[in-house]
C-alpha cells in the first residue's frame, strides 16, 4: 500500500473501506491499482491508503505471486521464482530492509541502448557529408544502403575535429597597417547549398585590415568576383580620398587571372609575391604562400 497516488500507473479509484495499523489507527482506501514498469515489474493490487507517508510491502503477497524473497545481513532480494532472476534488491536500514520505488520503473530504462543507423552509415562510408548521402539513397546508387532520412543540421565530432586543422590565432593588440584601404584582405566562397534571395550561390568578403570593415558582394557565378571588385574599388576610392595600397588572396584562380593582373598593373607598380619566412616573421599568416598586388 502507498499514500502516493503518483506511483501508479493504472489506478481504479473507489472506496473500499479501511486498513488498520499497528497503533489501532485506520486510513481510508480510496483505490487499487498496479505500480511499476511494463519492462521491469508490475506489482499489482497496491492500495491507495489516504494520509499514509510511507511504502509498504507484504512479503506473503509477493510469495503468493511466485516471487522468492531472499534476506541477507545488509540487504535482501527479490527474484523472479521461473527464471531465478533478480528483480529488486532492498538495503537494510537499521532493523527495516528499504526498496526504491524508482528502481521498479527505471531498471531497464538505464540499461537501454539505440543506435542512429543514419550516423552508422555516415561512419561506414568515410564520415560523408549528410548531404550526399541523400544523393546515394534517392538514386540508389549504393547496393544495400537503407532508405534512411538523414538529418544535415547535426555536428559529426570526429568530421570537426579532422577538419580543425589549426589552433585558433592569438589576438593582437596591435595592427600593423596605419589607414584605411592600406591592406584589404579578400575571399571569395562557394557555390551554397542555399540560394539566396537575389538568386546568387556565390559571395565575395572584404576586410580592411586597419578598420576591420567587412563589404560582403553576392554574386551569381565566381566569374563575376573582379567585375564587383572593381566596382567596389572605385567607390571606397571615392569615399575615402585615399587609395587601395594593397590586397591579398589565396591564390584562387577568381584573383590570379589575367583581368585582374592588367588592373593592378594599370593602377600600381608592380606584384609582389610575399614567401612564407616573410610572413611569419610579419605575423599576418602561417603555412601559407599569399599574393599580394601593390599599386597606387
Amino acid at each position: 500500500m502507498t499514500g502516493d497516488a503518483s506511483k501508479f500507473i493504472e489506478l481504479h479509484e473507489r472506496q473500499e473501506g479501511y486498513v488498520t495499523y499497528g497503533d489501532n489507527n485506520k486510513g481510508r482506501i480510496l483505490g487499487r491499482g498496479n505500480v511499476g514498469s511494463k519492462d521491469s515489474l508490475i506489482i499489482s493490487d497496491v492500495l491507495l491508503v489516504e494520509g499514509l507517508k510511507h511504502n509498504l510491502l507484504s512479503i506473503s503477497q509477493l510469495c503468493d505471486k511466485a516471487y522468492q524473497v531472499t534476506f541477507e545481513p545488509e540487504l535482501c532480494l527479490i527474484s523472479d521464482a521461473t527464471t531465478r532472476r533478480t528483480v529488486l534488491i532492498g538495503k537494510r536500514v537499521n532493523n527495516v530492509y528499504m526498496l526504491n520505488i524508482c528502481d521498479i520503473t527505471s531498471n531497464m530504462t538505464c540499461l537501454l541502448s539505440k543506435s542512429d543507423e543514419s550516423w552508422l552509415w555516415h561512419r561506414r562510408l568515410a564520415h560523408i557529408h549528410m548531404h550526399h548521402l541523400d544523393k546515394l539513397v534517392s538514386k540508389s546508387l549504393v547496393d544495400g544502403l537503407p532508405q534512411l532520412k538523414f538529418e544535415r543540421n547535426r555536428i559529426c565530432d570526429a568530421c570537426q575535429r579532422g577538419k580543425q586543422s589549426k589552433a585558433s590565432f592569438k589576438l593582437k593588440n596591435f595592427v600593423l597597417t596605419t589607414r584605411p584601404l592600406e591592406l584589404l584582405h579578400m575571399d571569395l566562397f562557394g557555390p551554397s547549398r542555399t540560394m539566396s534571395l537575389g538568386g546568387n550561390y556565390y559571395a565575395l568578403v572584404i576586410v580592411d585590415d586597419y578598420s576591420r570593415f567587412t563589404w560582403t558582394l553576392f554574386l551569381v557565378t565566381k566569374d563575376n568576383a573582379f567585375t564587383a571588385f572593381k566596382r567596389l574599388a572605385k567607390i571606397l576610392v571615392n569615399e575615402n580620398n585615399c587609395n587601395i595600397s594593397a590586397i591579398k588572396t589565396d591564390h584562387g584562380g577568381e584573383f590570379q587571372n589575367e583581368r585582374f593582373e592588367t588592373f593592378c598593373n594599370k593602377h600600381g607598380k608592380n606584384i609582389i609575391f610575399l614567401h612564407q619566412e616573410l610572413l611569419n616573421k610579419m605575423g599576418l599568416l602561417k603555412g601559407r604562400i599569399d599574393l599580394w598586388k601593390n599599386w597606387l
